[in-house]
């Protein structure tokens, strides 16, 4: 017996609402500020229908699959009006989802958010600052201090009452991983320690990691310190700026080309040179200032590409001088200490499909710490001088790619392979002593210290059910110096 034509047809119709209904499409794109165009870090695209949502990563982008049909989409970040989205969705689609700033009340009712509970998280060590809370914190004579804030987080201390150093869980200040656009910066601090180098007007978005730590991450034992600055505002031009008993401020940014392209400066420097000039003798001179000089520019190349250029160079300087005569005697003093950091990172974002993101980093960071002090004598027609000076510093010129892959709704996978190349100088010491030449070079050129390390890791976010994820993954690194390779093995 043949089947009828009809029951042929009611198979076919099954057939084809079980496909439809079992097929799948991404939905990916970039969460923005509808006012600046700035990328949203962190925004949460939640699809109500399907229970199932993605958050933007470090630039912006979410991916997210979901079955094929009408779906309403609802886009949440800080201080950002909730959107609602209805999508057609039958096929693969990319958005740019535009938030406006502001957040909305609903009366006087406290309403339970989508913001997973920590013990829901696979990093239950990470805390989030964002930089709008950060500017409403009382300040030092002004000055919003990044380091300040993070000192009222559990498990953090200052060491020193009233410095800006971090001592994360027991560690201390140089275990924790300061990065700063993704390069490292190896001296955060001003004013010998009581405020750091980040000027607030500049960052976008601030990350700590205490514990728990993902397989991208190496190199320190205590914590990791993320910080992204603004990418500039591609609409309009806008001009922001601070006057503190401290320092100065001021910033600027806006649009190259409309749309396209974008410039961020952000300049800090304190007066306490200018104050106490009026105090000093007239045969003193002396002071000590610290700057400040963020840069950034932001370039939309296509729909797919992006690239980014940002520069960061800070510096403290103290000096003093004297001179003293009495009756043919002379004695002149001269000191100057000072240390800096200089950083820089070029990027390239690219998507490569609706599940695939990759972000290639080259990066420069340079620290640098010098002191020296001369004092001449001259006395019965003799004059004798003694020099003292010391320097010593790091150099690393690096490159890396990181891509972060979903295969699916319970799988977030990311990898990436790194190198740094280190130039190590540890100190260079002379002096002199009644005009003879005592030490000279105490470390000397031949033995800076050259060394590169090699890193590479794999880690997958996996939901495996709704009561159980985790965060698993192995980090590789080689590190060579003066003929010697250390290698490392770090499941986490």
């Amino acid at each position: 017996m043949y089947p009828s034509l009809r029951s042929i047809l009611v198979a076919l119709l099954l057939l084809t609402a079980t496909a439809a209904h079992a097929q799948r499409a991404t939905v990916s794109g970039y969460v923005e500020d509808a006012e600046s165009g700035e990328r949203l870090i962190g925004a949460t695209v939640y699809a109500l229908q399907a229970r199932d949502g993605a958050a933007t990563n470090r630039f912006g982008f979410f991916t997210l699959g979901l079955p094929v049909g009408e779906r309403i989409l609802e886009v949440r970040s800080v201080g950002f009006q909730t959107d609602t989205l209805r999508l057609d969705l039958t096929r693969d689609t990319t958005l740019t989802i535009r938030l406006t700033a502001g957040q909305e009340l609903r009366d006087v009712l406290v309403e339970d958010s989508r913001i997973g509970r920590i013990e829901e998280s696979t990093r239950t060590g990470l805390v989030e600052i964002p930089v709008a809370t950060l500017q409403r914190l009382p300040a030092l004579g002004g000055e919003v201090d990044l380091f300040k804030v993070l000192q009222l987080l559990p498990g953090v201390q200052s060491g020193v009452e009233g410095s800006s150093g971090l001592n994360v869980r027991g560690g201390s200040p140089d275990q924790n991983l300061i990065l700063l656009d993704g390069t490292p910066v190896y001296n955060a601090s001003h004013l010998f320690g009581f405020l750091s180098v980040f000027n607030s007007d500049a960052l976008n978005r601030v990350e700590l990691t205490k514990s728990g730590f993902p397989a991208r991450y190496g190199g320190r034992l205590s914590s990791v310190i993320e910080i992204d600055m603004k990418e500039g505002n591609l609409k309009q031009h806008e001009f922001k700026g601070s006057v503190g008993v401290v320092a100065t401020s001021l910033t600027a940014e806006g649009p190259i080309r409309k749309g396209k392209a974008s410039y961020l400066i952000s300049g800090r420097r304190t007066y306490i040179d200018a104050l106490i000039r009026p105090f000093m003798e007239d045969d003193e001179k002396g002071g000590y200032y610290f700057y400040d000089l963020n840069a950034k520019v932001n370039w939309l190349a296509s729909d797919r590409d992006r690239l980014f250029a940002s520069v960061y160079a800070g510096d403290d300087r103290f000096w003093a001088e004297s001179r003293d005569s009495y009756q043919g005697e002379r004695n002149e003093s001269n000191a100057d200490l000072g240390w800096g950091n200089v950083t820089g990172a070029l990027r390239w974002n690219r998507v490569i499909s609706p599940r695939l993101f990759v972000n290639t980093t080259l990066t420069f960071a340079r620290y640098g710490f010098d002191t020296q002090s001369e004092v001449i004598e001259e006395f019965d027609g003799r004059t004798t001088t003694d020099f003292f000076a010391y320097t010593s510093g790091i150099r690393d010129i690096g490159g890396k790619v990181d891509a972060e892959f979903r295969p699916d709704d319970r799988h977030y996978l990311r990898a990436g392979i790194g190198v740094i190349g280190h130039r190590f100088s540890p100190g260079a010491l002379s002096f002199e002593i009644d005009g003879e030449e005592g030490i000279d070079d105490l470390i000397p050129d031949e033995q800076i210290t050259n060394a590169l390390a090699l890193t590479a890791y794999a880690e997958d976010d996996w939901d495996l059910s709704a009561s159980l994820k985790v965060n698993v993954g192995l980090h590789g690194s080689l590190f060579a110096v003066e003929g010697t390779q250390y290698a490392s093995i770090q499941p986490r």
